[in-house]
C-alpha cells in the first residue's frame, strides 16, 4: 500500500492542488489527512471539500475544532483567533456537522494518526522535541504515528533513546517505535515556503517528505481579498 499523508492543510487552496496533483502520479492507494484542514487560508470550505474526497482517514486539528465551537480559542493569538471567527462564518451546517464529529486519534493498518501527541490529544500539545515524542511514545500503540500541528518536517525514533532527524526519507523498521511529521501543506513553517506532504510505502518500508511549488502569490492575496490580518498572507512567502 502507498499512502498520501496530508498534513495541515490550512485552507490554502493553491497548495492543496498542486500537491493532490503531485500525489495523482505517485500511484498512492489511499490518503489520510493529520488534521488543521480550515483555519488560517482563504478557502476553508473547498480545501474541507477535497481533502473529503479523497482522505480515508481523516482527523481533527486544533483549527478544526475552533471553527466549530469546540475549542476555547482565548488563548489563540490575535491573528489565529481572527481566522477561527472569519472561517465559522463561511462553513455551510454540513461542514460544521462533519468537522464536530471528527475523532482526535484514528487507526489504519500498522500505523496511528493524530494532530498533535497522544497523551492528552485534545490539548494540542505540540511534538517539537524528543522528551515531547517520547510522552506519546508511552501510548502508541503501533509501530508508526503520523502527526501534524508543529509544520516542521520531522522524524522522532524510539530505541534505547529518543532521536530525531529531519531527513526527507525516513526507513521504516519494526523493531523501534516511529513517529513523523511529514510538514504542513498549507502554512509551512520551516523556512521552506513550498508545500511539504508524505508518501508512505508499506510495500518498501519507507516514508518520503516531499515538498512542491505552488502559487504563493494567489493564496496570499486571497487572504487579503477575503479580510484576514494581512501577516498570515506574508508568512506563506517565508514558510515561517
Amino acid at each position: 500500500m502507498r499512502y498520501g499523508i496530508l498534513g495541515d492543510v490550512h485552507a490554502n487552496l493553491e497548495a492543496l492542488e498542486v500537491v493532490l496533483e503531485a500525489l495523482s502520479k505517485d500511484k498512492i492507494d489511499a490518503y489520510v489527512a493529520v488534521g488543521d484542514i480550515v483555519g488560517y487560508g482563504a478557502d476553508p470550505v473547498e480545501c474541507l471539500k477535497r481533502v473529503r474526497q479523497v482522505a480515508k482517514i481523516i482527523v481533527a486539528g486544533n483549527h478544526d475544532f475552533a471553527a466549530v465551537g469546540k475549542l476555547n480559542i482565548d488563548f489563540f493569538n490575535t491573528y489565529a483567533r481572527q481566522s477561527a471567527l472569519w472561517t465559522r462564518e463561511q462553513l455551510a451546517e454540513s461542514d460544521r456537522d462533519f468537522l464536530r464529529n471528527l475523532k482526535l486519534v484514528e487507526y489504519l493498518d500498522s500505523f496511528t494518526v493524530t494532530h498533535s501527541s497522544l497523551h492528552y490529544p485534545e490539548l494540542f500539545e505540540y511534538i517539537q522535541t524528543s522528551y515531547d515524542a517520547q510522552l506519546s511514545f508511552q501510548q502508541q500503540t503501533t509501530p508508526i504515528c503520523f502527526v501534524g500541528h508543529s509544520h516542521v518536517p520531522v522524524t522522532f525514533v524510539q530505541k534505547k533513546t529518543v532521536s530525531f532527524s529531519m531527513q526527507s526519507v525516513a526507513e521504516v523498521d519494526e523493531r523501534y517505535k516511529m513517529m513523523v511529521n511529514v510538514g504542513s501543506i498549507g502554512q509551512p513553517r520551516d523556512e521552506n515556503p513550498e508545500a511539504a506532504y508524505g508518501i508512505f510505502d508499506t510495500e518498501a518500508g519507507k516514508i518520503w517528505v516531499k515538498r512542491v511549488k505552488y502559487d504563493v502569490d494567489r493564496a496570499a492575496k486571497k487572504i487579503i481579498v477575503a479580510g484576514l490580518p494581512p501577516i498570515l498572507a506574508e508568512r506563506l512567502r517565508y514558510g515561517r
